[in-house]
């Protein structure tokens, strides 16, 4: 009884022209339309990062005014965070729409 263990060539996982789609031809607003989905994503983690942080930090002022006042701000700045990434998100929803144009 022989195996045989087939190692799969880079082209047979990543598409053509790599994860972002990149090839020939590229431009600005391609290289734009191919990243704005990965940085939805990151901008998603980095505000729940945020309000994690905050609440941590509130937790742990154990009713020091300051750490409070901290803890509030960083959990408020997340807030404010995810609100940003929601709208532009939906902003650009509504320039695919009104220009046609695919960017997501």
């Amino acid at each position: 009884m022989t195996f045989q263990i087939v190692i799969p060539s880079y082209e047979d996982i990543v598409p053509p022209g790599g994860q972002l789609g990149l090839s020939k031809g590229v431009t600005l607003g391609g290289i734009i339309t191919n990243l704005l989905p990965h940085l939805f994503i990151l901008a998603g983690i980095l505000m729940l990062l945020m309000i994690l942080w905050g609440g941590i930090h509130l937790m742990i002022a154990q009713g020091d005014p300051e750490g409070i006042r901290e803890g509030k701000a960083k959990v408020m700045y997340g807030i404010i965070g995810f609100f940003v990434v929601f709208v532009s998100y939906f902003v650009v929803q509504i320039i695919e729409q009104v220009f046609k144009i695919p960017i997501l």
